[in-house]
């Protein structure tokens, strides 16, 4: 990734400017070319990595004062180890294809205040042992400026998963093209939640205007102005999150007969539409396709006391462990509970939260020890059944 979206940062600038070979990798800062001794007294070239603090597109203040080091072990001018920098040595895997084989660990009394500071003071510690064996041992070599593109789906850095150390596991999620079928509550929330992962396309189909109810079981707060222009329900939330992402696919029309094979092209599919006989073809068709999906269901009635009961339903569909499609139910009868069903917004969302949780497991983000297929939520007593297990 270029640092041209983060050039409004001095401090990375600053890095660039006196030579240093700098990049920004799955929110880590990187400077590479480090000189460093090593135990038999010859000059060899790491990389300095450090987690990045970003507001927007502009460094903050390093709130660590630790960096990783990928090379091997670094020495004084005598091939001694600089334990008093080393805090640990193993293999960091940091982001896929950032790994690191030592913590380094030297705070100054007031901390660092700029990643200009904490990485040249680091370099200073590395490059002054290896210089007094190789004088021209240097790390600004001033290299050719990429100023292509960067390759992020996002308009600005995730620096969420370089702070958790879970860059590596994330890029489970980078699968290429994902389908919501309906925006209505949950397939609303299952777009919020899958827009901050770092899937390349995630197609949105639905016909329906965005009216006054649908705010209510929506993420985020529509305005009233909002309302009043009546846009589709895929207009909205894409405006909504392209603000934060590319790759935000709208379709202003509802998954028929006719229009089913756009499914499939798509690497997995969230059903988020109600029943009838057009759901049933897209199941089928989505299972012809060898297409990997997952369904979603409320069944919400008020009990004779007055409160509210229901279930909360996931079903997951494989190439190699189909759906029991009786498990999704597909009517068209008016009179059938399920078509009365009452959304709120949290039974919406957490519908949404375990068909993404779910999808979470299948990629290899979440660990899935018992592989069910069937999942429900049950109000009263916060039941939770897992079934149909491989």
């Amino acid at each position: 990734m270029s640092l041209r979206r983060l050039a409004r940062s001095a401090d990375l600038v600053r890095l660039r400017n006196e030579g240093y070979e700098v990049a920004v990798d799955n929110g880590h800062l990187v400077i590479s070319h480090v000189p460093y001794a090593t135990p038999d007294r010859t000059v060899a070239y790491g990389k300095l990595i450090s987690v990045l603090n970003l507001a927007g597109d502009e460094t903050v203040r390093p709130e660590d004062h630790v960096v990783y080091f990928d090379g091997a072990t670094p020495c004084d001018q005598h091939g001694q180890p600089l334990r008093k920098v080393i805090n640990n040595s193993q293999t960091f895997t940091l982001a896929p294809g950032l790994t690191a084989q030592h913590l380094f660990s030297s705070k100054p009394a007031a901390g660092y205040t700029d990643y200009h500071h904490k990485m040249t003071s680091y370099i200073r510690m590395l490059a002054g042992h290896a210089q007094a064996i190789e004088p021209q041992a240097t790390a600004t070599t001033f290299p050719v400026i990429d100023v292509a593109e960067d390759q992020s789906i996002f308009r600005y850095e995730d620096t969420a998963s370089s702070r958790a150390g879970i860059s590596a596991i994330s890029a489970t999620l980078q699968v290429s093209k994902v389908a919501i079928v309906g925006l209505g509550g949950t397939g609303a929330y299952v777009l919020d939640l899958l827009a901050k992962t770092p899937v390349g396309e995630i197609h949105l189909f639905d016909g329906d205007t965005f009216l006054q109810h649908n705010a209510f079981r929506a993420p985020g707060a529509a305005s009233i102005e909002e309302l009043r222009s009546k846009p589709s329900k895929v207009a909205y939330h894409h405006e909504r999150y392209a603000r934060m992402r590319a790759g935000i696919v709208p379709h202003e029309y509802h998954i028929t007969l006719e229009t089913v094979a756009e499914l499939q092209d798509m690497n997995f599919v969230f059903l988020t539409m109600e029943g009838g006989a057009t759901k049933r073809h897209i199941l089928n068709k989505l299972s012809g396709y060898g297409r990997p999906f997952i369904d979603v269901g409320l069944g919400v009635y008020q009990t004779a006391g007055g409160t509210l009961g229901g279930v909360v339903r996931v079903t997951t569909s494989t190439p190699e462990h189909p759906a029991d499609q009786r498990r999704i139910p597909c009517s068209d009868d008016d009179d059938n509970d399920y078509n009365r069903n009452i959304q709120i917004a949290d039974l919406n969302m957490l519908n949404a939260a375990m068909a993404v949780i779910k999808w979470k497991k299948l990629v290899g983000f979440y660990a899935d020890l018992e592989e069910d297929f069937f999942s429900t939520y049950t109000i009263d007593g916060n039941h939770i059944t897992n079934e149909d297990n491989r």
